[in-house]
């Protein structure tokens, strides 16, 4: 009998590994994406700043960034990739780590340059530098993208496949006798089963994966995104990450979104608004130090997402759960998984065929590395 898959979650990454498995050559299973909310309003993939970068310090983790990139690449109008690139703002104290970093990135392909402060001068006259050391530039292959055209495509391709998504909000996952994930029941009525389960379902995962005994350190946590017009063109300007935590990056003709680490407490299951008080009180001002310019700007409008964050190492949590021979997770990838969807749902379908990653090998994500105390730690965190 062919396998039956039923997916928690039809955002970016649960549509991957939806449409990566079932555009699988020789695969005869049928696939059903649960998806609570087709609308996608608070999904975390509608509401992403929906940027794609390799500057991180993990190998795998660049290497899913660049498989992104190939597919964003080929997606063309739909998915609207800015190539502007990223740049890291590093002042003195943290010039050693960066030289690093840039080490293992060009190491893994990424085209990141290290600029000092002439040349960072030159480039990006509109920056004030006089707190820096150096400028870590992306060149090609960063940038961001339409997360929701992304998302689309996705989904449009596993429907196009014979995947079925069904509309309904999983409760509790049953078990049976050993003590193996055989089902789900679902709000309105019923228990939906399958031979193989994914959790796909982001901030949400980790109740659910409670009810069957999993503990995973997955939450919500609220990031806020403010958009602001101002005369500044800032001619060229790239997705700039600021030592302070602010970020900024252009989005149209004359405006800019930006945001920053929490104000308060990063505390769990916070209301989805944006933050009270964070744009005038930090980002505003660490705007103006940074960007002269940017002093008399207007605040346009602002919304708020959640990241799933995996608070032991900032990295998703991807494959078998020990025990659960039939359960497999896509989650808590911490604000970095719309750019890893893509190769996230490649490999898990890989898997979820053969029995093993046959293109980029995902285990150093395997979820068993929590219960070994082994992190994979990710200091690119943003």
């Amino acid at each position: 009998m062919p396998d039956s898959l039923l997916i928690i979650g039809g955002g970016a990454l649960g549509s991957a590994v939806a449409a990566s498995l079932a555009e699988r050559p020789g695969w005869r299973g049928r696939i059903t994406v649960l998806e609570r909310d087709p609308s996608y309003e608070l999904a975390s993939s509608a509401r992403s700043a929906a940027s794609i970068r390799q500057q991180f310090s993990t190998p795998l983790n660049i290497a899913l960034s660049l498989h992104g990139l190939e597919v964003l690449r080929a997606a063309g109008s739909q998915a609207g990739l800015v190539e502007q690139g990223y740049l890291y703002l590093i002042p003195p104290s943290g010039a050693a780590q960066q030289q690093a970093l840039n080490a293992i990135q060009r190491a893994q392909g990424a085209d990141v340059t290290l600029l000092e402060l002439p040349e960072l001068q030159r480039r990006f006259p509109w920056l004030a530098t006089q707190d820096l050391a150096l400028g870590s530039w992306g060149r090609s292959g960063e940038g961001w993208f339409d997360g929701w055209g992304l998302l689309q495509s996705l989904k449009q391709r596993a429907q196009a496949a014979g995947v079925q998504y069904l509309k309904d909000e999983a409760q509790r996952f049953e078990l049976d006798s050993q003590g193996q994930v055989c089902g789900v029941q679902v709000a309105g009525g019923g228990l939906l089963q399958a031979d193989r389960f994914v959790l796909a379902c982001g901030a949400w995962s980790a109740p659910l994966a409670a009810t069957a005994g999993i503990a995973l350190p997955v939450s919500a946590r609220r990031r806020s995104v403010y958009a602001f017009r101002t005369e500044e063109p800032a001619p060229g300007c790239p997705l700039v990450i600021d030592p302070s935590g602010l970020w900024f990056r252009p989005e149209g003709a004359g405006q800019f979104i930006c945001g920053g680490p929490p104000f308060g407490e990063d505390a769990p299951d916070l209301p989805l608004d944006p933050e009270d008080y964070l744009f005038e009180e930090r980002l505003w001002p660490a705007l103006a130090e940074r960007v002269p310019g940017f002093a008399s700007l207007r605040q346009a409008r602002s919304w708020a997402g959640y990241y799933e964050m995996n608070d032991v190492d900032h990295n998703g949590l991807v494959g078998p759960w020990p025990g659960q021979e039939h359960l497999l997770l896509a989650c808590g990838f911490s604000g970095h998984g719309l750019q890893h969807a893509p190769g996230v749902g490649r490999g898990l379908a890989e898997w979820i065929a053969t029995g093993s990653y046959e293109t980029l090998d995902l285990s150093p994500l395997g979820p068993d590395r929590l219960l070994r105390g082994e992190p994979y730690l990710e200091l690119n965190v943003i």
